[in-house]
């Protein structure tokens, strides 16, 4: 199965040794995605506004893997704080519909760059 490699300047660009997506056939694995603005590679700043930031990076790189969000199976959101979970659901309404995808939500101590939420997400193309 070949790799395609997804990459876009509507999205920051990666900060490590990754690629912002991968296409292998119909699946595409987008890697997780901080609040940080393309343009600037600056944080956002407010809980809210990182993860609106979140949902437009990852939105950035699915157009640019010939989908959308709509196609997303899959996406998994990591939060250093578990009280903004009701915050990332009204967040998130806004750019999903249903049947929405599959997701898991993770507190974890700390992100890059001192991000307060990130997500990747699978999208199934086709």
């Amino acid at each position: 199965m070949t790799r395609t490699i997804i990459s876009t300047p509507d999205a920051p660009a990666a900060i490590g040794t990754y690629s912002q997506a991968v296409r292998a056939g119909d699946t595409v694995y987008l890697s997780g995605q901080i609040g940080l603005d393309p343009a600037t590679m600056q944080m956002v700043e407010g809980f809210e506004a990182q993860t609106v930031r979140v949902f437009e990076n990852l939105a950035a790189v699915a157009a640019a893997a010939g989908g959308s969000l709509g196609d997303a199976v899959k996406l998994t959101i990591y939060l250093t704080d578990l009280a903004n979970f009701a915050k990332v659901n009204e967040v998130m309404a806004r750019y999903f519909a249903e049947p929405f995808p599959a997701r898991a939500a993770v507190g974890v101590k700390e992100l890059p760059k001192g991000a307060l939420v990130e997500a990747d997400a699978i999208l199934v193309l086709g």
